[in-house]
């Protein structure tokens, strides 16, 4: 008995082994300090999910023309520490959002700070530990 639960723990663990591991990344890896952006727009999508939140924003460029920005915050639960609920964000919420651009160039960003169209500001939980500027 003792040598069929040894050997299925080691299948596990082998099993395990194989499957891949998101790495997690640091801020100057994927984004630029020396490109701060603030854009306002209406959310189309909230994504919860670990290890980070993901906030999809249409905003209205220079000609017109709709562009949809991924804006990447903390984890969910450090967003729900914060007092960001699953409720804080529905679709048509207009919000201004504070952060660094991808280094890529593209219409993503980490953002650093919510502010809705009430005034009300929320911090979104990029930290100086994780290499963000002050």
């Amino acid at each position: 008995m003792r040598t069929k639960l040894l050997v299925v723990v080691a299948a596990v663990g082998l099993v395990l082994a194989t499957v891949p591991v998101r790495a997690h990344h640091a801020f100057a890896a994927e984004f630029d300090q020396n490109k701060p952006i603030k854009v306002q727009g209406s959310v189309t999508k909230w994504e919860l999910t670990n290890p980070h939140s993901w906030i999809y924003i249409d905003v209205k460029g220079a000609e017109g023309k709709v562009i949809t920005w991924m804006i990447e915050g903390a984890s969910p639960n450090n967003l729900y520490r914060l007092g960001l609920t699953k409720e804080s964000l529905p679709a048509g919420s207009e919000i201004m959002v504070e952060g660094y651009q991808a280094k890529d160039g593209s219409t993503r960003a980490v953002g650093r700070n919510i502010t809705f169209s009430n005034g009300k500001k929320f911090f979104l939980g990029l930290t100086e530990a994780e290499g963000a500027p002050k």
